[in-house]
């Protein structure tokens, strides 16, 4: 067979699916541990021979070989702006659209004590803005100065004033850093401009970050690293609510990707609110934003899990004792292959994927907060509106793998117990159920209309019928 092949390096496991582009259609994937701590070919090899095992071909020809990765987390992101709510939300939400993980962010001028915790954090990139074109200039050129004199050798995303991006430049250049200089990230006051450093960022994925966690050791075989995984999810969800030539798109859609290290939610909608009572506030969201929540893994960060929502809760959920499950969780957080095997084992894993995904998509979503004023109430909204969302699509090993994958995706609707939060309220719900999100992303930088075909005919529809208790939902 004629097959193109396109490669997922994960934290927790290397994926590989393979399509064939002259027939059209979906052939089979599969899966092996990942090995990007010594030679990631290693898992490569063990999944692509699972692969050749599933099909029973011993001698398979690829004619495209392309890879994501989302190796060790993914990018390890630091935004610096100027105020809070407006140039740094915007540096948060280009670089969470970019597939990084934001792992801190600072605003007006860096201190002592912010560069000190900064250096602590190992940042893989940094994404420096400040001031709408034309505002402020004192404090982007300060933290320019200040992070030149850093000791710390990693990528500067410059995406701020840009009366100043010359001056900045220099600073940079004279220090010896590696600096790139793209359009500011909010021009003017409740303007977003996300993309060209949603770009940058990926470029600077693709030449050094791809180095750093040793995935350019598959260089040989793999035809290039296309893009960061999270950005590859985002494209496929763009692509599957959009449609591309004779292919029809879904509309608004939400999707919800559970990993072992992370749990990332993505969205293409306005978020616009849905009531006429209601005022909206704040930045303007991005038509296509993604999330990333890095303390929601359910290996990695099992145990954090467990803090926020209560042992107890998680018992309740379970089955299991209380200090099984506190045993359980330790082993799990240690040796993040491993699989549950006994019924409890396998109701704790959807537990953790049911409260990933219910704490993920509040954190997406926007909050409804009620207010009383001399004229009677108000109602305001921050954030997006997905209450009206008609379509939420689940991926990941722990929810597609699940033996109740709609339990689990029941976490991203509405709470009636709990309506400050704009969830999806009557979607229906689908199952990416090859686990190929990450590989239609891929495929649609090559073949857009191939690639929504066949994702669309992967979906599978899951009834809400069989969802448990929704009492059992998670509080944060």
């Amino acid at each position: 067979m004629d097959l193109t092949l396109l490669i997922d390096f994960g934290s927790t496991y290397t994926k590989v699916t393979a399509i064939s582009e002259q027939k059209g259609c979906f052939v089979a994937t599969a899966k092996a541990p990942s090995t990007v701590n010594s030679d990631v070919m290693i898992g490569l090899s063990n999944a692509i021979n699972n692969l050749k095992d599933i099909l029973g071909e011993e001698n398979l020809s690829f004619r495209r070989r392309v890879a994501c990765s989302s190796a060790a987390g993914g990018l390890r992101m630091i935004a610096i702006g100027l105020v809070p709510t407006l140039t740094v939300e915007a540096a948060r939400k280009a670089a969470l659209n970019a597939g990084a993980k934001l792992i801190g962010s600072y605003a007006f001028k860096l201190t002592e004590e912010d560069l000190k915790e900064l250096c602590m954090q190992k940042p893989d990139i940094i994404l420096l803005a400040g001031g709408t074109d034309g505002g402020d200039e004192e404090v982007i050129l300060h933290n320019a100065k200040v992070l030149a004199s850093l000791e710390l050798n990693v990528p500067i995303v410059v995406a701020g004033n840009r009366a100043c991006k010359e001056r900045i430049r220099q600073i940079f250049i004279t220090a010896g850093k590696d600096v790139r200089i793209t359009e500011n990230v909010l021009p003017e006051i409740n303007r977003l401009n996300i993309q060209p450093a949603r770009e940058c960022i990926r470029e600077v994925f693709i030449e050094r970050i791809v180095h750093a966690k040793g995935i350019d050791k598959a260089k040989e075989f793999v035809e290039g690293i296309l893009m960061p995984t999270p950005e590859a999810v985002l494209r496929a969800t763009e692509l599957l609510a959009e449609g591309a030539g004779e292919e029809t798109g879904m509309g608004e859609i939400l999707v919800v990707d559970v990993g072992g290290a992370t749990t990332d939610v993505y969205t293409v909608c306005s978020g616009n609110p849905t009531r006429g009572d209601v005022i909206l506030k704040g930045l303007p969201e991005p038509y296509s934003k993604r999330t990333v929540e890095g303390d929601l893994g359910v290996r990695f960060n099992c145990l954090h899990i467990m803090e926020t929502v209560g042992v107890s809760l998680l018992s309740e959920m379970s089955g299991m004792k209380v200090d099984v499950i506190e045993s359980t969780l330790s082993l799990w957080a240690r040796k993040t292959y491993m699989v549950p095997k006994s019924e409890l084992e396998i109701n704790l894993d959807q537990a953790l994927a049911r409260c990933a995904v219910d704490i993920a998509v509040k954190r997406h979503s926007g909050t409804l907060e009620k207010y009383y004023t001399p004229m009677g109430e108000v109602f305001v909204q921050y954030g997006k509106d997905l209450t009206s969302i008609k379509a939420v699509v689940g991926t990941g090993g722990p929810l597609v793998n699940a033996q109740n994958p709609t339990y689990i995706l029941s976490g991203a609707l509405f709470d009636e117990h709990d309506p400050s939060y704009l969830k999806p309220k009557n979607p229906k719900l689908y199952i990416d159920k090859n686990y190929i999100f990450y590989a239609i992303g891929l495929l649609a930088e090559i073949n857009p209309e191939l690639a929504i075909h066949i994702l669309k005919q992967d979906l599978k529809q899951v009834s809400c019928e069989k969802m448990v208790d929704r009492s059992l939902m998670c509080r944060r």
